[in-house]
């Protein structure tokens, strides 16, 4: 059985969570003990192996000080670029 290949989306959210975290000189530790988490579980979510659930997403958003909208906002750019296609 192959493991499925993380989508776009999801490896653009773990890509941008890293980049706050590491621009806050905050470690994985950290944010995860902050979140309840183990810093083994930030990185799976960092590279893209475990997905970020919505409400987990929220409560890091918190913690790193950034809108929500701060993770999809490329996104919007790429399915708009597509859309017009």
């Amino acid at each position: 059985m192959t493991a499925k290949k993380p989508h776009f989306n999801d490896i653009s959210v773990s890509k941008k969570i890293r980049f706050k975290r590491t621009r806050l000189g905050m470690s994985q530790k950290q944010l995860g003990s902050q979140l309840g988490i183990t810093f083994q579980q930030i990185q799976k979510y960092e590279k893209g192996l475990n997905r970020v659930g919505a409400g987990r997403l929220k409560e890091i958003a918190d913690i790193l000080d950034v809108p929500i909208s701060f993770f999809y906002t490329d996104l919007s750019v790429k399915e708009n670029a597509l859309s017009s296609w």
